[in-house]
């Protein structure tokens, strides 16, 4: 009985520190995440990848904006990663994971569907083989994950090193060909158009010439539509389009070949055209490796590529495909995965109030900034996004509550280049509020439910509190997030003795990968917590009759599941975005504001 109490009472004593815990983190600072989160490898490649002489960054957060934002503006352009399936073999650089194992094979995927990537080529080369094997666990990755496809680059490599007995390099290709028609061509997850599967090759024609490619197609029973390469790959007999690709030995980062091979494809305007983009390319590692360079310039070849792209396509006219070369040729040093490195530093200062922060490096790589607020520099709140080319803010314009805060600034990079963070700032708040005797702002709702793509006003009013308030008084939104808009009708106002009125409106847009997570319903569970938890509580640690004793403690411990379970979902929060804004009005000799919330379902 007394080991039975002593349990009872440690559950208690688990439940209400619990729920002690949720309470008091309910506060202005209410952590969407973690300076851990922030700064870890959040990438597919392996944490023990460190950064490389060819270029390769090491192990880094990246950032997860979505790369169709690096295209022109109503792109429909499918982006697909180019995806090399060797590694942890002997014959291989080792870069810290294998390519068979299933479990890197969903972190890939996962990574490239958080980077906003359509899809995959695999450089295949040929059937029975790990890189075979491989492929059959991208298949069934990409088969857990609707929209997302696969299709299958047959590397020269197939025919050369894995030719059937006694065949011809065509014989060898159309073995190659059944086996995939068979194995791969069924896959839902297989890129086809209008219901045809895509395959592209790399260097066949080169490295064998005389094959018929009619001939090949014959011999199937599925005729699938060959992409070949660069742009006499749109002459080819055979063609339904064709792909562009890195050429390291370029002396302007491949950009007159890339400009040649658009301008031919947009002339075959019933073909496929490939684009590629690209990072660079160094080869010095690789066991083949011929010296061949093409420079990083620490981000800007790979935001160059999408630029070419963009001086000659657009939402009228689209460019079907996109590859990024590569995902993961580390040997080449062309690999996406681990990041780019922009080659950026961010550090920040504070003044009194206010917050700046500057930078060494190209701003152009910066998507956007995030200012983080922490309590114990461990739990961040996202305080406010803002755009390259504002670096600093005033912390008065947000209703943060006197105390002790840490600060961050995160450079947040364009798609797939590294995140940067600042180390932490201390700080605590010094603001002058105005007085009663000078100006009221208030605000009528305070808070608001604003879907996506929707809007709500808000009345604002100024008055003086005592005697007239002659000054003109300008009105702003500060603290406010990249998916929320504001705008004032009118934007300056003079409330002289009455009460000067301005209509706020508020619009929602949606803004990928931007939002941080509240906690709004947590006052909800909070107040549920309680009549369960404690009711579990008395149920199992009362004195009942024996008979009553078995029941009792059975729905006592559901109670106090119940309730932890509560707590549980109190802490954890909802899947809505809240944001708190500054509605601030700005004159001569005074500056107020007052807090509006608005929740984005």
């Amino acid at each position: 009985m007394r080991r039975k109490n002593t349990c009872v009472s440690l559950l208690a004593l688990i439940f209400l520190g619990l729920s002690a815990v949720c309470w008091a983190g309910n506060s202005y600072v209410v952590p969407t995440t973690t300076l851990a989160a922030q700064t870890k490898n959040n990438s597919s490649a392996a944490n023990t990848f460190s950064t490389q002489s060819n270029g390769n960054l090491g192990a880094n957060n990246v950032s997860k904006m979505n790369v169709h934002t690096l295209l022109y503006p109503g792109a429909t352009t499918k982006v697909f990663a180019h995806l090399m399936l060797w590694f942890g073999g002997s014959n291989h650089m080792n870069v810290g994971y294998s390519s068979t194992d299933a479990t890197q094979v969903h972190r890939q995927i996962v990574d490239m569907i958080s980077r906003g990537i359509d899809g995959v080529v695999v450089d295949w080369y040929g059937p029975n083989n790990s890189i075979d094997q491989a492929t059959e666990l991208v298949m069934a990755e990409a088969e857990k994950h609707p929209g997302f496809t696969f299709a299958i680059m047959i590397d020269q490599g197939a025919i050369q090193w894995d030719s059937c007995s006694g065949c011809s390099p065509q014989q060898t290709l159309i073995e190659h060909l059944q086996y995939m028609e068979q194995k791969y061509f069924p896959s839902p997850a297989y890129l086809k158009r209008g219901g045809v599967p895509v395959v592209t090759n790399f260097n066949i024609d080169l490295s064998f010439p005389g094959i018929n490619w009619s001939s090949v197609s014959a011999a199937l029973s599925t005729h699938p539509e060959f992409l070949f390469q660069n742009t006499d790959g749109f002459t080819h007999s055979l063609s339904r389009g064709s792909y562009s690709w890195v050429m390291p030995t370029t002396t302007d980062f491949g950009i007159s070949y890339l400009t040649n091979f658009y301008d031919t494809g947009l002339s075959y305007s019933s073909d496929q055209t490939v684009g590629a983009t690209y990072k660079g390319f160094n080869d010095t590692l690789a066991s083949w490796g011929s010296n061949r360079i093409m420079k990083q310039q620490c981000g800007q070849t790979w935001l160059q590529t999408f630029a070419k792209i963009n001086s000659l396509y657009n939402s009228g006219r689209q460019i079907p495909y996109v590859q990024l070369v590569t995902w993961n040729d580390y040997e080449e040093g062309t690999e996406i995965e681990s990041g780019i490195d922009d080659c950026l530093g961010v550090s920040a200062t504070l003044s009194g109030n206010g917050l700046e922060w500057g930078i060494t490096g190209n701003e152009k790589v910066v998507n956007h900034y995030v200012v983080y607020i922490s309590v114990d520099g461990q739990n961040l709140m996202s305080l406010v996004h803002t755009w390259p080319g504002n670096r600093s803010i005033d912390l008065c314009s947000f209703p943060i509550p006197l105390g002790n805060y840490k600060l961050f600034v995160q450079a947040v990079g364009k798609p797939s280049l590294a995140n940067r963070m600042t180390s932490a700032l201390s700080y605590s708040p010094s603001c002058k509020a105005a007085t009663s005797s000078n100006l009221n702002i208030t605000t009528l709702p305070a808070a608001l439910v604003i879907p996506p793509g929707r809007r709500a006003d808000v009345t604002v009013q100024i008055r003086s509190a005592a005697g007239s308030f002659n000054e003109a008084v300008g009105l702003s939104c500060n603290g406010l997030p990249a998916n929320l808009n504001c705008s004032f009708s009118p934007e300056i106002v003079t409330p002289g003795s009455g009460i000067a009125k301005s209509v706020l409106t508020i619009s929602a847009v949606s803004v990928t990968g931007m939002n941080g997570r509240s906690r709004d319903w947590g006052s909800l569970y909070a107040s549920l917590l309680f009549p369960f938890g404690i009711g579990g509580v008395v149920l199992m640690g009362g004195s009942w009759h024996p008979r009553q004793k078995r029941w009792r403690n059975i729905l006592g411990l559901i109670c106090l599941v119940l309730g932890m379970a509560l707590v549980t979902v109190s802490c954890g929060g909802s899947p809505n975005d809240r944001y708190s804004i500054a509605v601030r009005g700005s004159a001569n000799s005074v500056e107020i504001s007052t807090p509006v919330t608005v929740t984005v379902p």
